[in-house]
């Protein structure tokens, strides 16, 4: 076992699109291919129900989709453990026990929380299981010591609170068990992509995302309605760069950053119209896409051999939280009966 150990997942409510991309998956693969750490890629169906119990067919239809899109942004199973959440039974007894350590006001004050029930419009009808999920979400972390987690800037408040359960364990009882993860995040500035629409954060939900599985016409399609500058409505109009999607793109996928420069230094004195930035910023995600795409569509045509991958993957998964969960179990002294 490697001394460096990843954690991290996606709920399966959807196709995952080039957020997730940017945002984690593409560090994820990073990591694996240095060779320097133990990754566990987590398919978060449980934590995924709290928001969609009542239509669980969503969350099955979609296990497999993220699972494709894994599998096409370059994680291997030969190098990386892909697991089924549901498929852990020590995760939600880790769940308990952590739940008795943290209070309601601290989950409420959690602020990546906060902000996904007023998007969910949840108002006075908050499903437990969801103001919980910071729980879960730190025993899915700690059931495999997980030291370094890469996950966009938005989840930060979440990974604190995994951080202070594992102090507040280790402290109460007496222990060194559980790690402290910390988090991988991207450089500055190349963490988050705008939605298409100009909002400030892509989402499955809202409707403005371009998906690891859209082929190159629904690309091209989405790219040339994307959002620019309002004010710029004739090519010789000055346009502007800041809040302009398509070059907010552009500075995070092309790395040809003098030709960039040298676009915005046009936009910006009027003569360069959006259909060509936009037009060059589709060539710009088609060279990144393509091969994404292509390996997506062969390992759709072995969906049988993918669902074989999750469940070797969940197994050897089990055997590493069981253990976790049985010196937890021993910190707390509740193995009345081992010999």
């Amino acid at each position: 076992m490697k001394n460096k150990i990843l954690l991290t997942g996606d709920r399966p409510t959807g196709k995952l699109h080039v957020g997730h991309y940017i945002g984690s998956l593409r560090n994820r693969v990073k990591l694996q291919d240095s060779g320097e750490y133990q990754p566990y890629i987590m398919i978060a169906d449980t934590q995924a129900l709290t928001d969609n119990a009542r239509n669980p067919e969503k969350v099955r239809n979609s296990l497999i989709q993220v699972a494709l899109d894994y599998l096409a942004v370059g994680i291997n199973p030969d190098k990386s453990t892909i697991f089924v959440q549901s498929q852990i039974p020590a995760l939600f007894e880790l769940t308990a026990y952590y739940m008795d350590l943290v209070t309601v006001s601290r989950l409420e004050r959690n602020p990546t929380v906060k902000a996904e029930i007023k998007q969910k419009g949840f108002n006075d009808s908050i499903p437990v299981g969801f103001l919980n999920y910071p729980v879960s979400q730190a025993a899915d972390i700690t059931a495999f010591k997980a030291t370094t987690i890469p996950v966009g800037d938005d989840q930060k408040p979440m990974l604190e609170q995994t951080r202070e359960i594992v102090r507040t364990f280790n402290r109460v009882y007496n222990c060194d068990i559980l790690v402290e993860p910390k988090g991988y995040f991207s450089t500055k500035g190349q963490g988050r992509l705008p939605g298409l629409d100009g909002n400030a954060k892509m989402s499955k939900s809202l409707g403005n995302a371009i998906y690891l599985s859209d082929d190159a016409a629904t690309v091209q399609k989405k790219v040339m309605s994307m959002y620019t500058d309002p004010g710029h409505v004739h090519v010789q109009d000055p346009g502007k760069i800041e809040g302009n999607t398509v070059f907010t793109y552009l500075d995070i996928f092309d790395s040809d950053t003098a030709k960039v420069a040298e676009l915005k230094e046009d936009y910006q004195k009027g003569g360069l119209g959006d259909v060509k930035i936009k037009r060059y910023l589709n060539k710009v995600l088609e060279q990144e896409l393509a091969p994404i795409r292509e390996r997506r569509l062969r390992y759709e045509e072995k969906i049988d051999e993918v669902y074989e991958m999750l469940e070797a993957g969940s197994k050897q998964a089990n055997i590493v939280a069981n253990q976790t969960l049985s010196e937890v179990r021993d910190a707390i002294g509740l193995n009345y009966f081992k010999r």
